[in-house]
């Protein structure tokens, strides 16, 4: 007589597992079968079970992460026996996509089910042993190619629209944020989206020079004009005409050779150093901070006059914790963006990793999700990634307290970003929609410094 097959069957009604478990037996499967508290240890009970299956329908919510867990330490593959209306939510949506290998309707033909369930058993021995990175030269064109904004949050709406305002016109734009916010990323942006966007555009940034390099880097020189130069070199003001010039950590630039900038773009014209000709330069610049230059003028290391300049646009780049909903659209994207670099057996996040990410307070921002999420590819072990792949365990989140008043106003700012945004900038609608006076909207966009540049004149 020939050996039955060993499958496992997690299911949380009796009753429904007793019918289930009948059927399976029927074509020739031998049952083992898990019914809750599940643990993963669980699974080293019978390591001849090569295949199973689960019985979503009647399963709680609470014990979606005590699955979750368990399947993640798991070799084989598990396939899922629901009905349409117990996968509509989306943390089960989430789940079955991530972990199991097909999902089949209670009233599946049993010979059906036996067929899926055969060609399943093939996979434990092929997961077992793939841990290896693939795709390395995907990887490798991955951090050549140039990252996107993404976001579906009413901050980042915002933030989008405002891009799209200022990139119609001419003038400066200064961008604030703090650092790894992506202020570099809004200002290929604005270019991409400018009538210079078949132009070139130039980045600098300015605290990365030495002093002594930033002048001839900024506006060139000519042969000869100092110890070194033995050819011409063009500057990156010049090199960028008809095009954007980006100058990041515009604050770190030195006095003397502010002067020099305020003087271009008040003429519209460069001299290289060591040179006497006046080269006329088209292009727009766009600069970056993430200190306070008013501050800065103050203290008397920026210039007021500079400041006025760059200033005639403004736009902000939130911090990253001022849009939490943004976290997991992220996380997601990124993970997509770097598929090359992790195993083929990493097929995304567990919820708890979501769920820290959103807790975590992102000090470095978007640069430092992207650092995590990378380093959590490459050194993940299992099917998702955790919390302690990414070096962010909930024990270890630092908790920022928040007081009533801070949280009030918190939620005041995200009220009045969400209103205008969907009455599209206009105050009036987005003033009746909250219940206050159009007079009261304009007071807290300057309260809660919102820049809407499409916002309608109010007679």
């Amino acid at each position: 007589m020939e050996m039955k097959q060993r499958c496992w069957l997690v299911a949380e009604d009796p009753a429904a597992a007793e019918q289930l478990e009948a059927k399976i037996d029927s074509i020739g499967w031998k049952v083992r079968r898990l019914s809750p508290p599940l643990f993963s240890s669980r699974l080293e009970e019978d390591r001849e079970c090569g295949v199973g299956l689960v019985l979503l329908d009647g399963m709680a919510d609470a014990r979606l992460a005590q699955l979750e867990a368990m399947l993640l330490e798991s070799h084989c593959p598990w396939m899922v026996v629901a009905a349409d209306d117990a996968v509509e939510d989306a943390s089960r949506r989430q789940l079955v996509a991530t972990l199991c290998h097909a999902v089949v309707a209670p009233t599946i033909d049993l010979a059906e089910l036996d067929c899926l369930m055969r060609h399943a058993l093939p996979l434990s021995l092929l997961r077992s042993g793939d841990s290896r990175p693939c795709h390395r030269e995907a990887a490798l064109s991955a951090d050549m190619a140039e990252y996107e904004m993404v976001g579906t949050s009413p901050v980042m709406r915002s933030l989008f629209q405002v891009i799209r305002k200022v990139a119609a016109v001419e003038a400066p734009i200064l961008i604030g944020g703090e650092s790894g916010t992506g202020k570099e990323l809004t200002a290929q942006a604005i270019h991409e989206r400018s009538p210079r966007a078949s132009s070139s555009f130039h980045a600098i940034n300015c605290g990365a020079l030495p002093d002594h390099l930033i002048q001839s880097e900024l506006f060139g020189h000519e042969k000869g004009a100092f110890t070194g130069a033995v050819h011409r070199k063009i500057g990156r003001i010049e090199a960028a005409d008809g095009g954007t010039l980006f100058l990041d950590e515009i604050g770190d630039l030195p006095l003397e050779l502010q002067v020099n900038l305020l003087r271009f773009l008040e003429t519209q014209s460069i001299q290289r150093v060591g040179g006497l000709e006046e080269i006329r330069v088209d292009v727009r610049i766009i600069a970056a901070t993430h200190v306070d230059l008013e501050a800065a003028i103050e203290e008397g290391r920026f210039r007021e006059d500079l400041y006025h300049r760059l200033n005639v646009l403004h736009v902000r780049v939130p911090a990253l914790r001022e849009h939490p909903d943004d976290i997991e659209v992220m996380a997601r994207y990124f993970f997509d963006r770097f598929s090359g670099e992790k195993s083929a057996r990493l097929k995304g996040f567990s919820r708890e990793a979501l769920v820290v990410m959103r807790q975590y307070a992102w000090p470095g921002n978007i640069r430092e999700l992207i650092n995590r999420i990378r380093r959590a590819m490459v050194m993940c072990e299992k099917r998702l990634i955790q919390p302690r792949d990414l070096g962010i365990e909930r024990r270890k989140i630092v908790r920022h307290s928040m007081t009533l008043d801070q949280a009030r106003e918190r939620a005041e700012r995200e009220a009045l970003v969400a209103a205008l945004e969907r009455n599209e900038s206009r105050v009036r609608p987005a003033a009746r929609e909250l219940g206050v006076s159009h007079v009261t909207i304009y007071r807290l966009m300057e309260k809660h410094d919102i820049s809407h540049p499409g916002v309608e004149a109010e007679g």
